[in-house]
Order: C-alpha cells, then structure tokens, then sequence
C-alpha cells in the first residue's frame, strides 16, 4: 500500500510540473549566458543588464498565439510606466526557439519600440536569440517550461505560458507577473523592489498559455494536453483519497475483527 501511496505521488509531481511556471524565487541565475542581439552581437546577460533591475520575457518570434499580444500590452505599458527607461531599468525579450535567427528578433524589436506612445530610449529594451542552448537554460533557471510540438503539416509550435519575470541587478529573481495584461503600477513596484533585491509574492493571476496555429485552417488549435493534465491531476487526487479511505477502512475491520476474536476467547 505505502509503495503505491508512493507511486500516486510521484506520478502527480510529475504532471504537475510539465509545463508552465514552477517558480525559483530567491534564486539566482548565471549572468555569463551568452545571447545574440539584434544586431548578430554575442553579449552575456550581464552586459545586457547592465547593473540594472531587469524586465525578462521569454517568447518565440512566430509564435501565432499569446506572445504578440503579450509583446504588444508590454509595449502599452512601457509607454506608460513611471520609471525611466535605461536608467532605473531594463527590458529583455529572449527567444527559445532553436531556429530562429537574429533577423526575426530584430525585427519584432523594431515593431515593438515603433508603437510605443512617447520617446523610449531603444538601448533599453533588447530582444535576443540564444546561444549554447542559453535561451533554455535561463528558461529552466527562472521555472518557465515549455514544449515543442509539430503538426502532421509539419508545422512547428511551442506550448509555453506567458509571464513576466524580475531579476535583481545581481540576477536574483525577485518576482513573476502572470499573463499577457499587466499594470503599470504593479510593474513598476516590482522593479523597484528588484532594484533593492526584495523578493515579492506573484501577484494571483490566472497562467495563460499559448495555443497552437493551424494556417491551413487558419484558426487556433487548442492544447488538449492542458486538460489532459488537470484532468489526471484531478483523478491522481481522487485516487489518492480513496486509498487513504481504503487502508483507513481496512485497518478499521482488522482492528474490529482482533477485538471479535479477543472477545471470543476471553469467554
């Protein structure tokens, strides 16, 4: 039973910690990854930075789903953000899809600053592609967990979540901002206590994830997987307390049946 017990929890860690966020605050991550900027560029976090709190997104360039409208609302917010840009903060959009190439985040960067509603001083927003698989070891450093999959057309797509993540100026990871929408307030408080190297609650929002894009059918495709996941969740839980109820009930009769044969030999 206790090897069982065992098992059902082992399966239920498992599955719950597939794909999403699996948060690592307090922790730190290695400032010497090295990413490709925009302009083909080798550079290292560190320089990225520069000494200052940092703002990271972890999105691919072609992604169809949530990474533009996230992309876009961080826009809207930069524009109007209390802080200034470059000087109290730093921006960081990294790509984890393994063939895209510097051109595709350049020019996402050049979309993104063009719809900014005020002066924004460019230097304080980067997007980067990875190198040495650096995209996802930050990923796995910082908890974002995605996936990969590929249509029968042959067409590629990443489940992954949308989320905002704070690094102190020294790389500690100080707070997590769940979905596309996010408010210029919250934001800006969680800068500053990045600035300070506060590590913050996340504030409770629901953890949004990207959909897959079918051209042919020109429609969005939704992750059965993701059910599939809280579905199993649900029934390793309800498993889970029946065998409680079980060797509870079990343990009960046994218990009931040596006081019967106790009794019975008493007389």
């Amino acid at each position: 039973m206790k090897k069982l017990l065992i098992l059902v929890l082992m399966t239920w860690s498992i599955q719950a910690n597939q794909l999403g966020i699996n948060e690592h605050l307090g922790e730190t991550v290695p400032l010497d990854l090295t990413f490709i900027n925009e302009k083909g560029e080798r550079v290292t976090l560190k320089k990225l930075m520069d000494g200052k709190p940092t703002m990271i997104s972890l999105n691919y360039f072609r992604c169809a789903g949530i990474c533009t409208p996230q992309l876009n609302d961080m826009a809207k917010m930069l524009g109007r953000l209390d802080l200034a840009e470059n000087t109290d903060y730093k921006v960081l959009t990294i790509g984890f899809a393994e063939d895209e190439g510097f051109e595709l985040a350049a020019a996402k960067r050049k979309t993104m600053l063009s719809s900014i509603q005020r002066h924004f001083v460019q230097d304080a927003w980067h997007f980067v592609i990875g190198e040495n698989n650096s995209s996802a070891i930050l990923a796995n450093k910082v908890g974002f967990t995605y996936e990969k999959t590929v249509s029968p057309a042959g067409v590629v797509d990443y489940v992954h979540p949308a989320v905002l993540i704070m690094l102190s100026p020294e790389g500690k990871i100080t707070r997590y901002l769940n979905g596309i929408e996010q408010l210029p307030f919250d934001v800006k408080m969680a800068l500053m206590e990045a600035g300070e190297g506060k590590v913050g609650p996340t504030i409770a929002k629901n953890l949004l994830f990207c959909f897959a894009y079918d051209p042919k059918a020109k429609t969005y495709i939704f992750k059965w997987e993701k059910i599939a996941g809280v579905v199993m969740t649900l029934i390793m839980i309800t498993f889970f307390i029946y065998l409680i109820k079980t060797s509870r009930r079990d343990e009960d009769q046994e218990e009931y049946e040596n006081h019967q044969k106790k009794e019975t030999k008493d007389e």
